[in-house]
């Protein structure tokens, strides 16, 4: 009988008390919960790049056609008077505002530089100044190239002469 008792004063020994089980089940739970935060973090932080590199493409693209906005607005500026009534030049007007809803529907909006708006460096760039111009503020007097902001960031400055006021 002696060995039977050992046996089982054995097992009992070997076998875990309820406090290690449940020091064990926190343990795990603890690391459940950290492994949960890591990967909501990783989501997170995914979810974010994702939409870093959508803008950032559409910034790209968008900045790529600028040049071609300038030069059709350049030509519907400077349209002959004589071709005025013409139904092809009434289109390539037409077409410049197209583009222009097309674009501002994608959240790109020109930067306000009409003569007498205040000068702002994060929006304009000044290339000219009036230097005999009097004033304490300063002011754009033209602007030789518009700016485009899209989803509120600049993505190229007006290019503007600048006069005191």
């Amino acid at each position: 009988m002696a060995k039977g008792k050992q046996k089982q004063d054995q097992a009992q020994a070997e076998t875990p008390s309820v406090e290690e089980f449940a020091k064990r089940i926190e343990e795990l739970t603890l690391d459940l919960q950290r492994t949960r935060a890591d990967f909501e973090n990783y989501r997170k932080r995914v979810e974010q790049e994702k939409q870093i590199a959508r803008m950032t493409g559409e910034a790209t693209s968008v900045a790529k056609l600028l040049p071609v906005i300038d030069n059709i607005e350049r030509a519907v500026a400077h349209m002959p008077e004589d071709l005025a009534d013409n139904k092809w030049a009434q289109g390539i007007a037409g077409l410049a505002k197209n583009l222009d809803k097309s674009l501002e529907s994608m959240n790109l909006k020109r930067i306000v530089a009409s003569p007498g708006t205040v000068f702002n460096p994060e929006l304009h760039e000044a290339v000219q100044m009036d230097e005999e111009s009097e004033g304490d503020q300063e002011v754009v007097a033209e602007e030789l190239q518009s700016g485009y902001t899209l989803h509120g960031q600049t993505i190229r400055t007006a290019m503007v002469k600048v006069a005191r006021k």
